[in-house]
C-alpha cells in the first residue's frame, strides 16, 4: 500500500496535509495515520459539506497518487463499477473476423476443426485488450497505487454494498472470462457517507471509521487562514460566527466549509473590513443556495445583528 511507512506520526501527517491546504485536527489525523498503518479502507461519515470528499483529495496530492473516484448513486451496479467490455471494438474485430474467415478455415476438413477455429479466435474478444476498467478496477490496476474514493455510499443500494465487502475483503476481482484479477499495490481507500440511510454493520466492521462534524470556530478559523490570507483578524472571525449561527438555524442546506471560505473571499474582493446588514443582505446568496432559507435569513437580519 502506498501510504505505508510514509508517515512516522498523526503529527507529521497534519502538517503534510495543511501544505496541501487541508487542516486536520488531531483525533482526524490520528484515525489517518492508523488506516494507512493497518491498511484499512477508511469510512468518513458527516454531513454534506465537512470536508469528507476533499480529505480524500488531499490524501491523493500528499501521497502523489491517482484519485480515482467512484460516484454512488441509486442503481449503481458492478458493471459501472468494476468493468465492461468495449462492444464497439469487440464489433469492429467481429467485422474483420468474417473478412478473414476463409483464410481461418482453410486446411479445415471437418466441422469440428472449423468450429475450434472460430473459437479460438472468438476468444481473443475477451481478452484484457478489450476490458474496459470502470473506477474499482482502475484502483487494482494502478502500478504505483491509487487513492481510492467510494463517494456517497449511502446512496448506492444494499446489494452494492456487498459487491464492496467482496472487493474490499481482498482487494481482487473475479472476472469469469479472464480469472481473477489481483491488485497491483493495495489502494487507500475512502468511503463517505452523508448518513442519509444505515450502513450495514457488515461494511463497517471491513472499515476503519471517521466521523466529521463541521469544524468547531477555531478550527474553521485556521481554515480561512490558510485559504483567505487576506481577511482580517476580525473580519474572519465575524464570518466564522455568522456561518456557525446559520448552522443551528432550521435551513434546508446549511452553508459547507468550502462556502464559508468562498463568503470570505468575496468579502475581501468588495473590501469589507466588518460584517454588517448591508454587506451581509448583498453576498449572503454565496452562503444559501435555496431562495426559502435566503428569505428566512433576511428576515433575521430585520430584527438582530448579523453577528
Amino acid at each position: 500500500m502506498p501510504a505505508t511507512g510514509v508517515f512516522s506520526s498523526p503529527r507529521q501527517i497534519m502538517e503534510a496535509y495543511a501544505q496541501k491546504g487541508y487542516v486536520l485536527d488531531e483525533a482526524s489525523a490520528s484515525i489517518v495515520y492508523v488506516a494507512t498503518r493497518l491498511e484499512k479502507p477508511l469510512l468518513i461519515e458527516g454531513p454534506a459539506g465537512v470536508g469528507k470528499t476533499e480529505l480524500a483529495k488531499a490524501t491523493a496530492a500528499v501521497l502523489d497518487l491517482p484519485l480515482i473516484r467512484l460516484q454512488c448513486y441509486e442503481g449503481l451496479d458492478e458493471s459501472k463499477a468494476l468493468y465492461e467490455w468495449k462492444y464497439g471494438k469487440q464489433l469492429l474485430y467481429t467485422q474483420i473476423l468474417r473478412e478473414k474467415l476463409d483464410q481461418i478455415l482453410q486446411g479445415a476438413d471437418t466441422l469440428d476443426q472449423a468450429l475450434r477455429r472460430i473459437q479460438d479466435q472468438g476468444d481473443l474478444f475477451f481478452s484484457e485488450g478489450f476490458l474496459e476498467p470502470r473506477p474499482i478496477l482502475q484502483a487494482l490496476q494502478a502500478p504505483d497505487g491509487a487513492v481510492l474514493l467510494v463517494d456517497e455510499v449511502d446512496k448506492a443500494d444494499e446489494e452494492f454494498e456487498a459487491f464492496l465487502l467482496e472487493v474490499l475483503s481482498d482487494f481482487q476481482v473475479s472476472i469469469p472470462e479472464l480469472g481473477t484479477l489481483k491488485a497491483r499495490r493495495r489502494p487507500f481507500v475512502f468511503l463517505t457517507s452523508n448518513a442519509t440511510r444505515e450502513i450495514g454493520e457488515a461494511l463497517r466492521r471491513r472499515c476503519l471509521y471517521l466521523h466529521l462534524p463541521f469544524p468547531d470556530p477555531e478550527r474553521e478559523m485556521e481554515i480561512l487562514r490558510l485559504h483567505v490570507p487576506d481577511v482580517s483578524e476580525a473580519l474572519g472571525r465575524q464570518v466564522v460566527a455568522f456561518v456557525k449561527k446559520l448552522r443551528g438555524d432550521d435551513l434546508r442546506k446549511v452553508p459547507s466549509v468550502s462556502e464559508t471560505i468562498d463568503w470570505a473571499r468575496a468579502l475581501v474582493l468588495l473590501n469589507a473590513s466588518h460584517l454588517d446588514r448591508e454587506i451581509v443582505r448583498q453576498t449572503l446568496s454565496i452562503l444559501l443556495k435555496h431562495h426559502e432559507d435566503l428569505d428566512r435569513a433576511r428576515e433575521d437580519l430585520r430584527y438582530g445583528s448579523p453577528v
